[in-house]
């Protein structure tokens, strides 16, 4: 079996859902998430705060730089993550269909390299 993130694209502008409608999102997630429990393909998933809150550390000058915020100003950022097993690139893009359905948001499948059949 492969491993696949499954990554989920948040807009930064426009206006986020309400209360009720991220209520039947979250659900629509859970349910996601157990028929990947019960699929075998579970791996593990999360959610992300904003870019805002992000730090990133890069190398300058035989030290580390450390700032607030993303690396880069986007129309996009990575607003969760799902790592799951599956056994190729077709079984993976399924599972990306039904979660770009449960989260309302465009899904990105990528396989891990180099992987082993362990």
């Amino acid at each position: 079996m492969q491993h696949y993130l499954l990554s989920v694209i948040t807009p930064t502008e426009g206006t986020p859902p309400g209360p009720e409608a991220m209520a039947e999102i979250f659900r629509n997630i859970e349910t996601f998430h157990a028929e990947l429990r019960e699929a075998g393909a579970w791996v593990f998933a999360g959610g992300l705060h904003g870019p805002e809150t992000a730090t990133v550390l890069r190398p300058k000058d035989g030290d580390v730089l450390i700032t607030d915020g993303p690396f880069a100003e986007g129309k996009e950022y990575l607003g969760g993550i799902c790592l799951i097993k599956a056994p190729d690139l077709d079984a993976a893009l399924e599972w990306g269909r039904k979660a770009t359905w449960a989260t309302t948001l465009p899904i990105e499948v990528r396989p891990f390299m180099h992987q082993d059949d362990a």
